[in-house]
């Protein structure tokens, strides 16, 4: 009971706001944060988009070890993993029961575990890199490799509303169930209290909507007050905000292990070339 008590205190809205947080800004002192913004971009390149050409089911495990290895460096947040599982698992089932529906057999498994593994390597990369840094040091190395401006500012900016944006969304979905009158019976399967519920949730988006559009031009005024337009134009301004930006040694070390071992796996392969 003490598990399931805790488990429900993270899926509470509370828990989700904490949770987003922390996989915002509480990462900061893990090996990956310390790195320079472009070399977990770089690193991307391949772990990002290889695996959709990559058929070896051993190349295929190797790298999904190593991505899990990353995403644990990360401290990525339980509920996101939980998440990505939840969908992993939902689109293999899904595909698994049409492939027998429409005359497969027992060899779909394999192409479908292949192909789980394929979406599992991508989205722990991903996961490992847009969770190793915080707002600010994701929008400046998008904004070093050439992203426009106003997109790198936007991700960094979404990335601290989205806490109190929820937040609101809560307050607002409790307003309605203040101000509602619930379903007297519950209905077969609960289906009465689901779907009342589901509306409530529907229709709690729309004043959240005002608020946002309120929220954005009230920031738009005040950085148009501050010079954001002319500094985000500026090559100068630019140098300096991206200043601090440098190759290391750890970032040599973390390419330099990455590619032996992804080398390693490439000859562990032509040995058994499954």
């Amino acid at each position: 009971m003490e598990y399931v008590r805790k488990l429900m205190d993270r899926v509470s809205v509370e828990g989700v706001k904490i949770e987003l947080l922390n996989t915002a800004y509480g990462n900061g002192d893990t090996f990956l944060a310390k790195l320079d913004p472009r070399t977990p971009f770089l690193w991307y390149l391949y772990f990002g988009i290889a695996p959709w050409f990559i058929h070896d089911v051993i190349l295929l495990f190797g790298l999904f070890f190593l991505m899990a290895l990353t995403t644990m460096m990360s401290r990525v947040s339980p509920l996101i993993i939980g998440i990505l599982c939840l969908g992993l698992l939902s689109q293999a089932g899904y595909l698994l029961i049409v492939s027998w529906l429409f005359g497969g057999g027992g060899e779909t498994i394999l192409p479908l575990l292949k192909l789980t593994l394929k979406l599992s390597v991508i989205s722990l990369a991903s996961i490992t890199v847009f969770c190793s840094m915080d707002p600010e040091k994701l929008s400046d190395g998008l904004l070093s490799i050439g992203v426009p401006k106003q997109v790198s500012f936007g991700i960094a900016y979404g990335y601290r509303m989205l806490p109190s944006l929820l937040e609101e969304y809560h307050h607002i979905f409790l307003s309605f169930r203040l101000r509602g009158k619930a379903p007297e019976r519950h209905g077969i399967l609960y289906l009465r209290s689901i779907v009342y519920f589901l509306k409530i949730a529907v229709l709690s988006f729309y004043p959240l909507i005002l608020s946002i559009a309120k929220r954005t031009r009230t920031t738009v005024e005040a950085l148009e007050t501050k010079g954001f337009s002319y500094a985000y134009q500026s090559p100068e301004v630019k140098r300096i905000k991206l200043s601090h930006m440098k190759f290391t040694r750890r970032d040599a070390l973390f390419l330099a292990v990455s590619v032996i071992y992804v080398a390693a796996l490439y000859v562990l392969a032509a040995q058994f070339n499954l």
